[in-house]
């Protein structure tokens, strides 16, 4: 058989010059699965090399035909092909060595990573570096109180510490997964000392040809009783394994994408934590107001059942009119508990979210008013690219990426790998030879190796990485929906609980109004002090009936941050890029 040396192979690369295309996306995946480059003839045990037969088919078949048997088979799905038991070639010559090189650049760029599934929206690789309008959402409300809150979030909170954390992690296993397009280079200092009995090794050869002590008298050579040698090495070693059908890229493209995904998810646990932090704030602030409108009811209640105990003895009032004042009096005590322990909950969330208890900040939360009047404008609609600009959707985005480069890392897992390796330097049994040139020496060697058999691993590896492109592109799907289902209820939240509130001020105006009629009428001597209790009674449910729907406005606001990622102002009105998918069926 005649062997394919480098000249041929040039000569064949530039022969199928037509099958490559300016895409590099149909690569000769031929050579690699039928080329195995020996050096001085076909040794036993290696794969069957390229012979001059072959070639001689390839250049009488027609360009086109070619094209298309390559195409054909580098599309081919390789979840067909077995797995592991491997078969090598080793090549004793640097200009065998180049073969492989070559062989390795042609087919580098044959990516088995399908394509992005329809209805996924392109892949952004910029980090995230901030919603639009900046970050500080929070200061639209001119709130100093919550301004330093979320100051001191930011600087102490655990959730945001341990997503940092996550993030190092994913960049340092990019940067390791990075490492392995890379040649493994290492330097080498070794002194080696053997010491041995002439009966073994070496010696014992002799005496396998029958060279006994005697005839190497004879010819003036004498065995000692033990053979010692000191040799002295240093040098560069080298292994490299070649990127066929871009395993190693697709698998540094999918730790890219699982880092900006880490990154996005970051930038999704600062919103959770800082809405959290604010509605935290909105709901302590309320319980606040809450307690004192419930300590004025008490005791409005409290001098309206004196009176009432004073009328009944006197005869001008009935027992049933004073059972009721001292139940609606017990109950209106029996919510100032209640609400004190629900303070003490709230505050103790706010304190876990700020990373510890600030007595600083406890003291200013006493007197601080709800924040529901924002300087920021609210919109009537969001726009699908905002939408799509969510840290959420942009990490489930990234993830269907990792996922879609993942496999087409684990199929090319199944494929041929060729490796080389190598090392050169110096050697000697002396110290003082290390650098004399003419004690050099080198080992260049390259492996062509094919998966057969490993009981389907490779292949049920690659099997779950495809389910796994369906798993994330239906869950990219479900971030999507629930994005455009979260800011259509959290608008629909916003237009309502305003409507509401204008109703509950309207109300609060109302009575109170009638509980200052109430007390100047009993002031001129006109009106009694029961009706002006009764009057400020209903005043006072007002009053909390205000704070409720403030606080339930200040909810939705709040809501709506949520749902939009944070701000919800673009500073651009480009066109949305893609949209949520409509077909989860992955080719």
């Amino acid at each position: 058989m005649e062997i394919l040396d480098l000249s041929q192979v040039l000569a064949l690369s530039s022969r199928l010059q037509c099958c490559i295309g300016s895409n590099g996306s149909a690569k000769v995946l031929a050579v690699a699965v039928r080329l195995g480059v020996t050096h001085g003839g076909n040794r036993s045990g290696s794969v069957p090399c390229w012979s001059a037969a072959a070639e001689t088919d390839l250049r009488q078949s027609h360009p086109r035909s070619v094209r298309r048997w390559i195409a054909r088979t580098c599309s081919r799905s390789p979840l067909s092909h077995p797995g592991s038991l491997r078969r090598k070639t080793e090549v004793g010559s640097s200009s065998g060595v180049l073969a492989p090189l070559l062989l390795s650049a042609i087919v580098a760029g044959c990516s088995l990573a399908p394509p992005v599934p329809e209805g996924v929206a392109p892949s952004h690789d910029e980090p995230p570096t901030g919603l639009l309008d900046g970050e500080a959402w929070w200061q639209s409300y001119n709130d100093p109180v919550l301004d330093r809150i979320v100051e001191a979030v930011l600087d102490s909170s655990f959730d945001l510490d341990a997503a940092n954390a996550r993030v190092e992690q994913a960049r340092a296993r990019a940067a390791i997964a990075g490492a392995g397009r890379w040649p493994r280079l290492v330097a080498s200092a070794t002194p080696q000392a053997v010491s041995a009995p002439t009966n073994t090794g070496i010696g014992a050869q002799l005496e396998g040809v029958e060279l006994s002590d005697n005839s190497l008298g004879e010819s003036g050579i004498t065995l000692p009783e033990r053979l010692d040698l000191t040799t002295y090495s240093a040098g560069l070693e080298f292994a490299y394994e070649a990127d066929l059908w871009h395993r190693a890229g697709n698998a540094h493209g999918a730790a890219d994408a699982r880092q900006r995904a880490a990154e996005w998810e970051l930038h999704a646990a600062r919103v959770r934590v800082l809405t959290g932090t604010v509605g935290t704030y909105v709901e302590i602030v309320n319980l606040h107001r809450q307690q004192l409108i419930s300590e004025r009811i008490v005791e409005i209640l409290g001098e309206w059942a004196s009176l009432a105990t004073l009328r009944y003895g006197a005869g001008l009032a009935s027992a049933r009119e004073l059972y009721a004042l001292r139940s609606q009096l017990a109950q209106s005590e029996s919510e100032l508990p209640r609400i004190e322990g629900l303070i003490v909950g709230a505050e103790g969330r706010l304190w876990v979210l700020m990373g510890g208890h600030r007595p600083d900040i406890e003291e200013l939360l006493v007197h601080a008013s709800l924040p529901i009047e924002s300087t920021t404008p609210l919109p009537e609609t969001i726009p699908t690219k905002l939408l799509l600009q969510r840290p959420d959707v942009r990490a489930a985005r990234q993830r269907v990426e990792a996922a879609r480069l993942d496999l087409g890392a684990h199929r090319a897992a199944l494929l041929p790998s060729l490796s080389l390796a190598g090392s050169i330097g110096v050697a000697s049994t002396e110290a003082s030879n290390w650098f004399d040139p003419e004690q050099w020496v080198r080992n260049l060697s390259a492996s062509l190796l094919a998966p057969l058999f490993d009981g389907r691993r490779l292949r049920k590896e690659a099997e779950a990485a495809l389910a796994r492109v369906r798993e994330t592109v239906a869950l990219y799907g479900r971030s999507v929906t629930t994005a455009v289902s979260e800011v259509e209820t959290s608008l629909a939240a916003v237009r309502t609980s305003g409507m509401r509130l204008e109703r509950l001020i309207a109300q609060e105006e109302a009575a109170g109004a009638d509980a200052s009629l109430a007390q100047r009428r009993y002031k001129s001597g006109v009106g009694n002090y029961s009706g002006f209790l009764a009057a400020s009674y209903a005043s006072l449910l007002a009053q909390s009936e205000r704070a409720t729907g403030e606080r339930d406005l200040g909810y939705a606001l709040l809501a709506l941050h949520r749902s939009v990622g944070g701000a919800w102002r673009t500073q651009s009105d480009a066109p949305p890029a893609g949209g949520p998918p409509n077909n989860l069926d992955y080719p």
